[in-house]
């Protein structure tokens, strides 16, 4: 399955918002979006390509784009996404959501243990962490209420996961999850509600861009 494998600060400046795709690097002077908030694109005689205003399609797509790119899916496993979330009770756009923070990799990510989902999903590929006892490789792996996340007793000296708890300042505390940092694990206590998710998307838009 293909991949995006290019600059990811690209693709904040291409939905004109912070994605915080970048870990550490997004809350610093650094972050290139930060620098230059405009559109990707060459620039020419003509300057810098300008943002033009989106018909009703265009917004919806954009809205999608944007919340695949959040969590780093590609369409094909999202579009799976979006039918399992249609055939469940309740909304639509909050199903989505609830299954996309129950991924493996997202979970890693919430709990403080890697700066970035993408980071997440490399150490989940390679094996660094159990589910309930037992390993688990598979980034989309979907967990359930009182399943248990931890750090495998191998790769519990990794500098990225020591370094990220000492700075778990800036990972936003949830409710829905609990976190033991002497044991290096997690647990996700229970589905998480729309207001108990930190994802600026309008999920409503995403569901119109799918029922048309």
């Amino acid at each position: 399955m293909g991949r995006y494998i290019g600059p990811v600060c690209r693709l904040c400046r291409r939905e004109g918002q912070k994605l915080f795709l970048k870990g550490e690097k997004c809350y610093t002077d650094k972050c290139p979006y930060s620098k230059r908030p405009t559109l990707p694109g060459q620039r020419g005689k003509f300057g810098q390509p300008a943002r033009t205003k989106l018909k009703d399609y265009g917004i919806r797509l954009r809205e999608k784009q944007k919340l695949r790119t959040i969590y780093g899916v590609m369409e094909r496993q999202f579009r799976k996404y979006f039918e399992m979330a249609r055939r469940m009770p309740g909304l639509t756009g909050e199903n989505l959501l609830q299954i996309l923070e129950r991924r493996l990799d997202n979970i890693v990510y919430r709990l403080g243990f890697a700066p970035s989902r993408r980071a997440a999903r490399q150490l989940v590929r390679h094996g660094h962490f159990l589910v309930n006892g037992k390993k688990v490789d598979i980034p989309s792996y979907l967990l359930k209420p009182g399943d248990v996340v931890q750090v495998r007793e191998k790769s519990r000296q990794l500098d990225i996961i020591h370094q990220m708890l000492k700075k778990r300042g800036r990972v936003k505390e949830l409710p829905w999850l609990q976190v033991d940092k002497a044991h290096l694990e997690g647990r996700l206590l229970a589905i998480p509600s729309r207001d108990e998710i930190p994802v600026d998307v309008n999920e409503s838009l995403v569901v119109e861009f799918y029922s048309r």
